[in-house]
């Protein structure tokens, strides 16, 4: 048991050296795309919310203001 919590402990500490170290990733990457894919996201986002808004036609109820009216007041039969 001794020599497997000793292996197991050597695992986990070079894993964190590595990713400390930075050395199991590119550091290029976001430097790289990371303004093209934000960008892009954005751009994507907007255009299925605008096809959402405009071509679905889902009925926007936001407010109830003038649309719900009250049931008549009846009065008890006796």
């Amino acid at each position: 048991m001794y020599r497997f919590a000793k292996a197991a402990i050597n695992v986990t500490g070079q894993a964190v050296r590595q990713v400390r170290h930075g050395s199991s990733v590119r550091k290029d990457f976001h430097y790289k795309y990371g303004n093209g894919l934000m960008v892009g996201g954005i751009a994507f986002c907007g255009a299925v919310w605008s096809y959402v808004l405009t071509q679905t036609g889902i009925v926007w109820y936001l407010s109830p203001v003038g649309k719900v009216m009250p049931k008549p007041w009846r009065e008890t039969e006796e």
